[in-house]
């Protein structure tokens, strides 16, 4: 018998604000995960984004509030001239460096930077450059979409397009190529990876419900940059979820990794 999963309510406001080109906006949630044979646990987020509008220039600031001291998430700004659009990242990520097993960071990494676009007459294509040297160029052109960033670590290439109803795309990372694809078949959503993992989603008597198989991850040994990798069978997952009207949502997802339920309740506004 699983533990005790008897009730669950959530009573929820939503609402938005925006004062003299101010706008906030964010999300919360709380789960309950029974946790298969293991104890139960309850966890929760909450976010708040605020973005802040003068002319073609805006700024965004985000943090995670469901803590004792809350912390910044993000920190960008971005102003438009003409062609050119300036973006600065100017929040430094630096990682908590935790072992947990999916080949974390064992070094902090700053992310701050200047990205300039410059919507150049090159058949509608954006050229970007950003301080730390990488170029990306990319483009729609005959209803295929493709980037290419040129970077000393290994240039990225992706291209993505619809054809004959299903969605495709490929990407080229340093010499190692991934693939997604997602159709639409009967009313059910379907995505395929070249992970191996596989998502069904369609309508259920007003619910959404969403099956999911989960590749297996191979370990792998640590690097001078990475944690190792544990290595995790095959599973899959099952969840129900449904919109309520008071602009709340609810969730039920069972995971076969762990014979786990999850109960969760969320709320944008």
């Amino acid at each position: 018998m699983k533990k005790l999963i008897a009730l669950f309510a959530v009573s929820a406001l939503a609402s938005t604000a925006a004062t003299a080109g101010v706008a906030l906006s964010g999300a919360s949630s709380v789960s309950y995960d029974d946790n298969g044979s293991l104890p139960s646990a309850t966890s929760y987020d909450a976010d708040i984004t605020l973005v802040g509008t003068a002319g073609g220039t805006s700024f965004t600031y985000s943090m995670d509030v469901d803590r004792a001291a809350p912390a910044t998430t993000a920190a960008s700004m971005s102003s438009t001239i003409g062609p050119i659009t300036i973006a600065a990242d100017m929040h430094q990520v630096d990682e908590d460096n935790n072992d947990d097993g999916d080949g974390d960071s064992i070094l902090d990494t700053d992310d701050t930077g200047v990205t300039i676009s410059l919507d150049a007459p090159i058949g509608d294509a954006t050229v970007a450059l950003d301080n730390s040297g990488n170029v990306t160029v990319s483009g729609t052109w005959s209803g295929v979409t493709v980037s290419h960033t040129s970077k000393s670590g290994g240039d990225t290439t992706t291209a993505a397009a619809a054809i004959a109803g299903m969605d495709i795309s490929v990407t080229n990372k340093a010499g190692a190529t991934t693939w997604s694809l997602g159709t639409t078949v009967s009313g059910v959503d379907l995505t395929l990876s070249s992970s191996q993992a596989i998502t069904a989603s369609f309508g259920l008597t007003g619910n959404t419900m969403t099956v999911s198989h989960v590749a297996k991850v191979a370990s792998a040994a640590q690097t001078a940059t990475t944690y190792s990798v544990s290595a995790v069978k095959a599973y899959s997952t099952v969840a129900i979820s449904r919109d309520l009207t008071s602009g709340a949502a609810l969730s039920a997802t069972y995971s076969s990794a762990d014979d786990s339920l999850t109960l969760k309740a969320s709320v944008a506004f």
